[in-house]
């Protein structure tokens, strides 16, 4: 039915957690960096076809062209940084579980701890989906050439995309600072 198609009828966008690191105390007096993680997450067909497709349908959501600067969905195809059509399934890299909780515990703790219960909300929110995913996907670089007209407009910009066929849930997970 879908496959081959990135219709996003394949993907049903279902809610979009936020965790922004403001809302926990730091210790020490340390800043929150301005550091935030947000998650789009979608329902998928109980047929829902293979990964590639999956990514080209998530790519080819209105959902997808967000800037993450809190002007939330656009209707240009800008998405992060990044101009949209720059962005293909290719530019995805499949990463073990490992991979995937490394780049965003590196990136959250930024070389010191951080309050537990942002720890906790993270274990729950980020690296539970992560362990639990049957694929993950990290972004890989873009060419410079690929930023848009505005962008980079982050200090840092990790993405993941993760496919839990188990639960029927794809998560695109963003963490930025800015």
């Amino acid at each position: 039915m879908l496959i081959g198609m990135p219709s996003t009828q394949a993907l049903a966008h279902w809610d979009s957690p936020f965790i922004n690191f403001r809302d926990f105390a730091f210790p020490d007096g340390r800043g929150h960096g301005y550091r935030w993680v947000h998650m789009k997450r979608f329902h998928l067909p109980y047929d829902a076809p293979d990964d590639r497709d999956l990514l080209a349908a998530l790519l080819a959501h209105p959902e997808f062209r967000d800037t993450y600067d809190g002007a939330g969905v656009w209707l240009e195809p800008r998405h992060g940084q990044w101009w949209s059509d720059r962005i293909t399934p290719d530019t995805y890299l499949a990463v073990d579980e490992a991979t995937a909780t490394g780049v965003i515990s590196s990136w959250a703790t930024d070389g010191a701890g951080i309050p537990a219960d942002l720890e906790k909300r993270l274990h729950e929110a980020v690296y539970t989906p992560i362990r639990q995913a049957t694929s993950r996907y990290a972004l890989r670089d873009l060419p410079d050439d690929a930023h848009h007209d505005y962008g980079p407009i982050h200090i840092e910009f990790h993405e993941l995309v993760l496919v839990d066929r188990s639960t029927g849930v794809l998560t695109l997970l963003v963490a930025a600072d800015d």
